[in-house]
Formats: C-alpha cells, structure tokens, sequence
C-alpha cells in the first residue's frame, strides 16, 4: 500500500491540465475551457459551471495563457515601454494605466537601466508573446522607427512623435516658463540648471523651454552651469557636491532640477554643506511628486499629471484593442507650477 506521501507528492509538482479538471468535473474539455474563460453565457449549465469551478479550486488548475494567446492570435498582456522607470514619477503613470486597463489586461513593463533609453530589438522580442497592445513612453523617432510592430500602439509624453500613432503628452514646456518668470520675479539673475541624462526628448524640451524663457527675462545660465545625472537622488548630490562652491563663486542663487528626484539631491547636500534654501539658493524641480509637499522645506515643482498621462493613454489603447473610435488622437494635459518654500522664504 502507498503512503500519503507517495500519493501526494507528484500531485504537487505535475502540471494541471483541462483534461484533469474535466474528468474531476464529469465535463468535457471543451465545457472547462469555456468556463475558464468566462465564455458560459446560454452555453452551458449552471450546474456544470458549479462542478468546473470547484474541481479548478480542488486541484490548482491554471489556464495556459500562452496556449490560449496562440489559438487567439493576441493574448491580454499590455506591454508598457519606459525608460529609466527609477523616476518616481512611473509609478503614478502605471497606475493610471492599470486603472484604465482594467481587470481584462496584464500589464508587462520592459524597463531599462538608469539613464539608458529602450532597445528596439529588445522590444521586439517580447511581441512574441502576442500583445493586445503597446505603451511606449518617451521615446524617439530613431527608436519608434526601428520599432516597426503591427498592431495598437499609443506613445506618453512623445512630442513630434504624433506621425507616428496616436500619443497622450504632456505640456512640460508652459511649465517650464512659468517656472522661469516666478524665478526672475523672485529677483534671480545667474542660474544653474542640473538635467536628466537620459536622452528623451520631454527632458530637451523642458530644459531649453525654461533657458529661453530665462534669457527673455534677463536671467543668465552658462553652458558651463548646466549638469546632467542620471535620475538618482545620491547622483545629484554628488553634482551639486562637485557644482556648488563654482556655483557660489558666479553668485548663482538658483539652481533648476529636471526632476524632483534630481532637486531632491540638491536639497540633501545643501543641508549638509550648510546652504540656506532658499536664501542662498532657491531650488526647484519638475514632477511634484508626493514628497516634494513634505519635504524641507517644501519643493517648488512644475506638477506634471502622471496618473491621468497614464489613465488617458491606456484608454487610448483600450480603445484601439476592442476595436472602438479614439478621442482626438493628439491629447495634450496641461502642468502647472507649484510654489512652495524651496524658492520662496515663509512658505
């Protein structure tokens, strides 16, 4: 006679089939595949729904995704492209879209290191899993050209990429100079900007939206005082670190973040090196994430809307997917500057 454990320890390991559940469940296997897709309604009894389901509960049985992608021809998997996902700031975009997706959807992210942009071919591999759709957030004309995938796709935060699909952006620039005129108002005249070296065109845009604005109104920022990280709070402070006592020497009394991550850095080795934000030097970013209001003091930011950047683009897709009209296929959201104590004392 077997023992328990003889009995019960392949039932762990071997895999479950539709086949297993069907004779657990007296159905056929076509029955279990209907139920375990959801595809019942005016198909089978609510009997035979109720003896699958309790025989999927009883032994584990998983469907096989990729079998049903292939009979299908597209599995639900949503790839969502980004570079740089260290920001802070992805995590409130991919909420958005797992919101917008919906409990019909998986979403598979294909990241990069710090500071290195997506590789097409790299891309390309995972469409072998047969996407419902693609995300790609920020990218280039080089790289969405190499791309060349049939099927949905919608690009986030890709100004000039609109030729190419439809895109949801987001209008960093009118942040930017809104950001410029409250400095120069605040009495700035020499400026440093620490930038992102991350090669995406939403960060190109911010920065020379921001130098123009700044020389408009008679701000000075040299070639030389613009620096760039990769997007590290440590990295940051290690560049103001090294900027800070030339910075001093120019009579720079300003200094302006790609993102608050960067500002975030700057902040953390003032406060070491003894700097007085912000009546030595004024600070401020872009993103306001949901630190940047309890830090101290509080970090001026241009507010970018990453949720609804996120939101707006998988509906986008959605809609692509199930085969329904789009909203305007060039969505733009609008930012705004936030001002807290970083650049104005008492605040």
């Amino acid at each position: 006679m077997e023992s328990v454990e003889q009995v019960q320890q392949p039932a762990r390991h071997r895999r479950i089939t539709a086949a297993m559940v069907a004779e657990r469940a007296g159905v056929s296997v076509a029955t279990v595949s209907l139920v375990a897709n959801g595809k019942t309604a005016g198909r089978v009894s609510e009997d035979n729904i109720s003896r699958v389901r309790d025989a999927i509960a009883e032994l584990g049985y998983v469907v096989d995704g990729i079998g049903s992608s292939l009979a299908r021809g597209v599995s639900s998997i949503v790839i969502l492209v980004a570079p740089d996902i260290s920001n802070p700031f992805f995590a409130k975009v991919i909420a958005g879209v797992r919101e917008s997706l919906g409990p019909s959807y998986q979403l598979l992210l294909s990241v990069t290191d710090s500071g290195e942009f997506p590789k097409a071919a790299d891309v390309r591999k995972l469409m072998s899993l047969r996407p419902a759709g693609l995300l790609v957030d920020a990218p280039n004309a080089d790289f969405l050209e190499d791309l060349s995938v049939a099927g949905p796709l919608v690009l986030l935060d890709a100004p000039g990429m609109e030729s190419f699909a439809p895109a949801v952006n987001l209008d960093v620039a009118s942040g930017a100079r809104e950001l410029a005129a409250h400095l120069a108002d605040a009495g700035h005249r020499r400026v440093a900007y620490l930038d992102s070296v991350t090669g995406t065109t939403t960060f190109a845009i911010r920065r020379d939206a921001f130098l123009a604005e700044a020389a408009a109104r008679g701000m000075t920022v040299d070639s030389a005082d613009v620096r760039s990280t990769t997007i590290d709070v440590g990295a940051a402070a290690a560049a103001f670190a090294d900027a800070w006592p030339d910075w001093q020497r120019k009579g720079i009394t300003a200094v302006v973040c790609a993102t608050d991550t960067h500002a975030y850095g700057v902040l953390q080795e003032a406060r070491v090196a003894g700097v007085k934000i912000p009546e030595e030097l004024a600070v401020a970013g872009f993103d306001d994430l949901p630190y940047s209001a309890t830090s101290s003091p509080g970090l001026t930011s241009v507010h970018l809307p990453a949720t609804p950047l996120g939101l707006k683009a998988g509906e986008q897709l959605r809609r692509l997917m199930e085969g329904r009209a789009l909203e305007p296929t060039d969505l733009t959201l609008e930012s705004s500057l936030v001002v807290r104590g970083s650049t104005l004392a008492g605040r």
